[in-house]
């Protein structure tokens, strides 16, 4: 019975040697590959004879495919049959998990973003956080896809992750399972301002946004002066998507191109007419968390001064992953190119700038009541006629408003729209 080394060098050969040919060691530059094939085979010959414990062929094969592709960048990896599935399911908009986007960096997954109203958010797993132990165990030496597939478990089962957060000493949280179903895209009225959030983009996405938009148009009418685009803590998703989404602010040209190490086989995308908002002022608020579609939407917006990007520096990722199907019903994910913004630019381990750099902070109220202003002056004069509301109003307004969750980065979104459209409707009267 032929050696497992015997069957791949025979059959290594019979793949890269056309028919009539011989292999010469001496002038065929694949000699290097054979002879790492043949190390590959005695070292898969020892494991089965001397390995502590018996190894199946199938565990070591895909450990090799694992190690393979994760060597190669963080986001190439091996998709076993049933992680192929949960892909699958995932981009449809449900899955089940913790509700966190990972990546692998210096050993250890960290959060590119929590996933907005799953366990993980509602923890308080912050973008940026590592996760160095899951239930004790150390993530240091588990593949991406390894560390993922422990994350995943039974609905309603419990898992302690260790976190390490910049600034503060590890700690541990408890989560429970669930079944995530992302909503990706919400919306609401701010100010005659509508704002949509997306948090990722999957197939729901782009019927979501236009739902979205139509729902804001109805309630506002002619009164709706802009837009908020929030990708804040969005990892990413389909790139048809994120494609789609441009699209929906664009009249026209490239949105996003993609090229591979054959640069005969770049692929460009480009707008199609039409606007949603039909050229109303647009924000789009991106941070550290917005990644990968998240950076093509905020890339191709900013170079077609479509849109003013504010918020912080983007995640930078970006490469494109194909999913290519595997015998046995399993897949790869393997990096196949780049992307572009219209401009020309690659923001892979760059990202997107903003441009207006806004940090997300606290608001603080500070103490005016010492401050003297004209109605205290001595024998000011009266207000006869005024049409200024009571104290006790701004004071209930004061009240109300200290009372709202703060949101400094969107506050600073929505007062640049309501300058825009001040300045655009002062300009077009003095015309």
């Amino acid at each position: 019975m032929l050696s497992f080394k015997k069957v791949l060098l025979t059959t290594a050969f019979a793949i890269a040697l056309p028919s009539g040919l011989v292999a010469d060691s001496a002038v065929d530059p694949r000699r290097d590959t054979y002879r790492q094939l043949e190390l590959f085979g005695d070292v898969f010959e020892r494991i089965k004879a001397n390995y502590v414990e018996e190894v199946s062929d199938e565990e070591l094969i895909e450990s090799a495919i694992h190690g393979m592709l994760t060597r190669l960048d963080p986001h190439s990896s091996y998709l076993t049959p049933d992680s192929f599935k949960d892909m699958r399911v995932q981009t449809r908009g449900e899955f089940g998990g913790l509700g966190i986007e990972v990546t692998m960096e210096n050993g250890f997954v960290k959060v590119v973003s929590p996933i907005d109203d799953t366990p993980a958010a509602r923890a308080g797993i912050e973008a940026g956080d590592y996760i160095t132990h899951l239930d004790d165990e150390a993530v240091l030496g588990l593949t991406l896809q390894e560390a993922v597939e422990k994350m995943r478990g039974k609905v309603g089962s419990e898992l302690k992750i260790t976190i390490s957060r910049e600034g503060v000493d590890s700690f541990d949280v408890t989560l429970e399972r669930d079944v995530i179903k992302v909503r990706s895209v919400r919306h609401r009225i701010e100010d005659n301002i509508g704002y949509v959030r997306v948090s990722s983009f999957n197939e729901q996405t782009t019927p979501g946004l236009e739902k979205s938009i139509k729902a804001i148009q109805d309630e506002l009418g002619d009164k709706m002066v802009g837009l908020v685009l929030d990708l804040r803590l969005n990892p990413g998703g389909l790139l048809t998507e994120a494609i789609s989404v441009s699209d929906a602010f664009l009249e026209q040209g490239e949105i996003v191109s993609t090229r591979g190490r054959d640069n005969s086989n770049a692929q460009r995308f480009n707008a199609r007419s039409g606007d949603l908002i039909n050229g109303k002022p647009l924000v789009v608020l991106i941070n550290g968390g917005s990644a990968s579609a998240s950076e093509i939407v905020a890339g191709a917006l900013q170079d077609h001064r479509r849109a003013i990007i504010m918020g912080t520096q983007s995640f930078g990722k970006g490469s494109v992953q194909t999913i290519m199907p595997l015998l046995g019903n399993g897949a790869m994910r393997l990096t196949t190119s780049r992307y572009y913004t219209p401009s020309g630019r690659s923001i892979q381990a760059e990202g997107i700038a903003p441009d207006i750099i806004v940090e997300q902070a606290k608001i603080e109220t500070l103490d005016t009541k010492g401050q003297r202003r004209e109605a205290d002056l001595r024998g000011a004069l009266d207000n006869k006629g005024g049409t200024n509301g009571t104290s006790d109003k701004n004071d209930d307004d004061k009240t109300d408003e200290a009372a709202k969750p703060q949101d400094y980065q969107l506050d600073r979104a929505l007062d640049l729209i309501q300058g825009i459209a001040l300045y655009s409707s002062s300009n077009g009267a003095s015309n």
